[in-house]
């Protein structure tokens, strides 16, 4: 998937983050960054970042004032807008998928407060957490008074939950592949079909004008 609008940057990751996925990107004034995640159904998503602005006096990127906030924007694979909220400089979101497949997260800094960057540049870093890694373990090891093998048997479960849930979009993945690839046999064969009643078709033509033409020079 990707956007075509002309102040939008485009940035595609077709890869799984069940393990916690970080990474840092820049955007300017007008930009909008875009990351398309598969992520399975059911499945709980927390994405933390936190921004710097560039400083011209001391070179480096500094960490951004408050009045800073960025826009984030995540659309399911229907494209239905699930969240869609503006956040500070520095935030957090979280949602849950209810769609398995490709989930297009988005994020932009808010127009009202360009001038405190214009014309410079703004780092973003970003740490997206999917499945069992949103867990905080220790909290809840204190909170449910947890044994370290029942925490550890909690982890275990948790992974093989997600297991089972990457397994079944695999499955729906593959479903899908068949699908189309028998479709596209089918438009295949019928293409087929069709170039070679239109051939035979042709040739008759061809033969009755020849015939024709021969009759009418009284050569036959």
């Amino acid at each position: 998937m990707m956007l075509a609008t002309p102040a939008a940057g485009v940035v595609l990751i077709l890869a799984w983050i069940y393990p916690s996925h970080a990474l840092y990107f820049h955007i300017g004034e007008t930009e909008k960054k875009c990351f398309i995640e598969e992520i399975p159904d059911e499945t709980m998503v927390i994405g933390k970042y936190r921004t710097q602005l560039w400083d011209k006096l001391t070179d480096s990127f500094l960490a951004a004032t408050p009045g800073l906030g960025m826009h984030v924007e995540i659309k399911d694979p229907d494209t239905k807008i699930i969240l869609s909220r503006q956040y500070g400089s520095d935030g957090r979101f979280t949602f849950t998928s209810h769609t398995p497949g490709e989930h297009q997260i988005c994020l932009h800094s808010n127009s009202t407060k360009m001038a405190l960057f214009a014309g410079g540049k703004l780092r973003v870093h970003l740490d997206i957490q999917v499945g069992e890694h949103t867990n905080n373990y220790p909290e809840i090891a204190a909170k449910d008074k947890l044994t370290e093998l029942q925490l550890r048997a909690r982890q275990l479960l948790d992974q093989v939950e997600q297991i089972q849930k990457e397994q079944n979009y695999q499955r729906y993945r593959e479903e899908r592949f068949r699908m189309t690839s028998e479709s596209t046999n089918q438009r295949v064969l019928w293409w087929s079909i069709a170039q070679t009643l239109i051939l035979i078709v042709t040739g008759i033509w061809q033969m009755k004008h020849l015939k024709s033409f021969f009759e009418a020079k009284k050569l036959v």
